[in-house]
């Protein structure tokens, strides 16, 4: 499923009505029908409730306009505060009010802050208030009658449901952009919008709903829109049989470089979560005085002692070391727990000038490329690069701050510059390609926010890179299955007691999962639930 910027929804949108001439009073209609669709599924009881809905004098108001008429019709109590008069509507807004007002729905003007005073008043008597105030062009922060309203709203102690976005939130950016509304459900037209999943205004999102408004496939899937949702039928379409006939040799041979005085565990992790996942040889690199012990610790991987620069410390003579063992080998996982002593930065250097094997660069790895001159030009190899905000804010010259105000822009450009794969790690995790293309994910959960889980990370997609998937697709699949993972161990163990070795320990039933995914038919486009609060009356899973 594609993910739409502002901009982009309201080209398809135009395409739609310009070149399949489906009016766009016909699209508001389709909004407004679908969101009341799915108002019924998510409150059983909504024939008895009374519902406000706040409309503001955009498009979104239009879709308010249609909702209230179809709740209306069915015999719900509604009532529709429109912020401004009737006068200020134009367009399909004012079509749509105009039939609304025809049919008999209830409808007040609401002007001054005196005004809005009295329907404060009245709100107690309401169940359940819809916010079809600002819609997805908002630029600017919400100040005035509007962000009083939205206060108001907040404030009301009822379920509020969002349509197509939470008023006050960026669709672009998840930015919040002043008073804004805390939906406990939001159902957005069409596509979903970029700022539904970006944090910070994700988590004022609810439960996120995608409805269908008649839109062909062909504008749904336009290629224009460049970012994607990472879905898990698309993952589990790429995880083939193993034939009966295989051997350890088909699914490729890692060799992970990591690990220094102390850090040694960071090794460890990347080498189990590639083993759980699937690679079928992993030979560990580590500074020569550490082999022993890990030798030792893991059974069934192969360990590789390196020259050091001093004890437990990678030497830059390891370079030639590293580039040798390198044949034979399928991918090569460089940087965790490495430290950026200079001979280590400079060992880096080394490899990834005369590799040409994928890899995937992760933690000190990242640090060595940040701390010292090295063009991309110098680097034939396919690279995965899977930083932390901080680390990619190292990477780009810029602050930690920057980077997360617009996630989805930091990671794409990151991705041209380097000719890369980049994971941007967090809520949500993003996947930026170098021609431009973005994925979002959204399996993980805060429980994850633990030392090691990186690692795990880096195993997984090392282990889908040297079983010969493409860096972009080795890098989608290993995202959702390490937060699938982590979802079901948070389900097992809670997020506070999480740790990383659990993830590995889930990944079976990861594995298990996703697959038993594939060999279901799924149906057909309609809408999706995509997340949020299970236990709220307006986040019933509908059947």
């Amino acid at each position: 499923m594609r993910v739409t910027t502002a901009a982009e929804m309201q080209a398809l949108d135009r395409l739609a009505v310009d070149t399949y001439g489906i009016p766009g009073v016909v699209l508001m209609e389709n909004a407004g029908a679908q969101v009341a669709r799915i108002l019924w599924q998510a409150f059983p009881r909504l024939q008895s409730q009374r519902v406000a809905i706040f409309c503001g004098r955009g498009n979104n108001g239009g879709d308010g306009f249609v909702i209230a008429r179809y709740l209306s019709n069915a015999g719900v109590a509604v009532t529709v505060f429109l912020i401004g008069v009737p006068e200020g509507l134009h367009g399909d807004a004012r079509t749509h009010f105009d039939i609304m007002r025809r049919a008999g729905v209830n409808s007040q003007s609401v002007t001054t802050p005196e005004s809005l005073g009295e329907v404060t008043t009245q709100l107690g008597e309401y169940d359940i208030l819809i916010d079809a105030l600002l819609g997805t062009g908002l630029k600017a922060e919400v100040h005035g009658l509007y962000g009083q309203t939205i206060a108001v709203l907040n404030a009301s102690r009822r379920p509020i449901v969002a349509v197509d976005i939470p008023s006050g939130l960026s669709a672009d950016t998840g930015v919040v952009l002043g008073e804004h509304v805390r939906a406990d459900l939001t159902i957005t037209i069409a596509l979903p919008k970029r700022g539904l999943l970006l944090y910070p205004a994700a988590a004022h999102v609810g439960r996120l709903v995608v409805v269908d408004i008649g839109f062909p496939a062909a504008i749904r899937e336009h290629a224009s829109v460049r970012c994607h949702l990472v879905k898990p039928v698309s993952i589990a379409a790429h995880l083939t049989e193993r034939p009966a006939d295989t051997h350890k040799g088909s699914y490729g041979h890692l060799l992970v470089v990591a690990g220094s005085l102390g850090k040694t565990g960071a090794g460890v992790l990347a080498c189990l979560a590639a083993l759980r996942s699937g690679a079928g040889l992993v030979s560990f690199g580590l500074p020569g005085s550490l082999n022993g012990a890990m030798e030792a610790r893991l059974t069934e991987t192969m360990t590789i002692p390196l020259p050091e620069a001093e004890p437990g410390v990678l030497g830059a003579a390891a370079a030639t070391d590293i580039v040798q063992w390198l044949e034979g080998k399928s991918c090569l996982i460089l940087g965790p727990g490495l430290g950026t002593h200079r001979e280590t930065v400079q060992c880096v250097h080394e490899v990834l000038r005369h590799t040409r094997l994928p890899v995937v660069l992760d933690a000190d790895g990242l640090n060595a490329v940040s701390m010292a001159s090295l063009s991309s030009d110098e680097i034939d190899a396919p690279l995965v690069l899977t930083p932390h905000p901080g680390e990619l804010a190292r990477l780009r010259g810029t602050t930690t701050a920057s980077v997360q105000a617009d996630r989805l822009r930091a990671a794409g450009e990151t991705a041209r510059a380097c000719h890369a794969v980049v994971v941007l790690k967090g809520a949500h995790t993003i996947i930026a390609e170098p021609d431009g293309t973005l994925h979002v994910n959204l399996t993980g959960n805060p429980g994850m926010a633990t030392a090691g889980s990186g690692d795990v990370l880096s195993g997984v997609i090392g282990a889908f890179l040297g079983q010969g998937y493409a860096p972009s697709l080795a890098a989608q699949m290993g995202v959702y299955l390490h937060g699938l993972s982590g979802d079901l161990a948070v389900a097992a163990l809670g997020t506070r007691s999480l740790i990383a070795g659990d993830l590995i320990e889930q990944l079976p039933r990861a594995f298990q999962q996703i697959t038993r995914l594939g060999e279901t038919p799924q149906p057909d486009w309609e809408h999706y639930w995509l997340k949020g609060k299970p236990d709220h009356p307006a986040t019933k899973q509908v059947a």
